[in-house]
């Protein structure tokens, strides 16, 4: 048997025993239910907890990595970020349809374009005007957005979900 199939057993049991019992298994008691001597036990526990490198061949043929096995979330499917830029650019063509301070209080206020989102105290004083007046412009907007010439372009990434 394969180590990380060795680690793989040793972990499902140990999870087994501790639902079970309450209790995280020792060394002997995993020995028992592995069939396995304590000794050696406590040297896959050892293993287990040392840092793999993801070059490290997996299976018969040294072709495969382990990083190969990892999945990335970071990364989007190619429909999902096609979809994304698509969003993204049908964002974009909306809120440049609106003015031009229309259009940054409302990146500001939803983070479009941007690493976060502001308060209307944040964009009032960015604009030198009250958190009141920044509620007004943002309130116009949307109401412009909601108008069927641009909520339509909207709509069909709803739809989708």
């Amino acid at each position: 048997m394969h180590m990380i199939e060795t680690i793989n057993k040793m972990n499902r049991i140990s999870r087994q025993i501790l639902q079970e019992t309450g209790n995280e298994p020792d060394p002997a008691t995993l020995a028992e239910k592995m069939e396995m001597p304590e000794d050696k036990i406590r040297k896959i526990m050892k293993i287990a907890k040392e840092p793999i490198s993801m070059e490290t061949p997996i299976g018969d043929d040294d072709d495969s990595h382990l990083g190969d096995f990892i999945e990335d979330t970071n990364t989007l499917a190619p429909a999902e970020a096609a979809l994304h830029g698509s969003m993204r650019d049908v964002v974009k063509d909306v809120l440049d349809s609106l003015t031009p301070r229309e259009a940054k209080v409302l990146r500001m206020r939803f983070g479009i374009e941007m690493s976060t989102d502001h308060t209307l105290e944040e964009v009032g004083k960015q604009f030198d005007v009250t958190r009141e007046r920044i509620r007004q412009i943002e309130a116009k907007a949307l109401r412009k957005l909601r108008h069927p010439s641009r909520s339509d372009k909207l709509k069909s990434f709803l739809e989708g979900n």
